[in-house]
């Protein structure tokens, strides 16, 4: 089945309840999304971590190309570049996170993976209601974690995208990918598998653990 190209796209399907009909973790999907973008850049060599922080590697050295469809990470790219001083990739994870929650929704809707219809809350408040047009593609993203976090193939042999997604996913305490008990099950399997996505899942739970302090 045909998944979306990018990171972030993948994780806000990644969040959806499909039983519930909505999308979970919103309080902080924001830094998710920008997280999944910073993983995403590192994954296709246009990011490096230099002490702890976000790094530009040159066009002519990336190992992978920013998809021109993809308005979150070439932004990302160009805010990093144009930053005045090297930055933390938590600094980064912060950074318009509310903005990263609409442009992902955006790019999910023009592609015709979800449908976005307004409603009110109490029928005061203005709200969006999120459909998945094809409610398939997140119970493949799903199945595809929890085969990752199950099977026993060596991490290095695991899609780094698919890592990614069990990485985020459980930094962010999504539950709609890894319940609390397999996170503790399997913790020392997550542990590797963030290994192959860099700096940024591991940034994201030290974003999220402040904001929740």
């Amino acid at each position: 089945m045909n998944l979306p190209e990018s990171l972030p796209a993948r994780l806000y399907l990644a969040s959806y309840d499909i039983d519930r009909q909505r999308l979970t973790g919103r309080l902080y999907l924001g830094y998710l999304l920008r997280a999944a973008a910073l993983t995403d850049l590192f994954l296709t060599g246009h990011l490096s971590d230099v002490k702890g922080r976000a790094r530009v590697i040159p066009p002519s050295a990336a190992t992978g190309r920013v998809r021109d469809v993809d308005p979150l990470l070439a932004g990302i790219l160009k805010q990093i570049t144009g930053s005045s001083r090297p930055r933390s990739w938590q600094y980064w994870i912060r950074r318009e996170a509310r903005p990263a929650v609409r442009a992902v929704r955006d790019q999910l809707e023009t592609a015709g993976w979800i449908r976005v219809e307004p409603r009110r809350i109490l029928h005061l408040f203005p709200a969006d209601a999120i459909t998945v047009r094809d409610p398939r593609v997140v119970r493949e993203l799903h199945a595809n974690a929890g085969r990752v976090v199950h099977d026993g193939v060596p991490p290095a042999r695991v899609d780094p995208y698919d890592a990614a997604v069990v990485a985020l996913a459980a930094a962010a305490r999504l539950r709609t990918v890894l319940t609390r008990a397999q996170q503790r099950e399997h913790r020392a399997r997550i542990a590797q598998l963030a290994e192959i996505c860099g700096p940024p899942p591991i940034a994201l739970r030290k974003v999220i653990v402040a904001a929740q302090a």
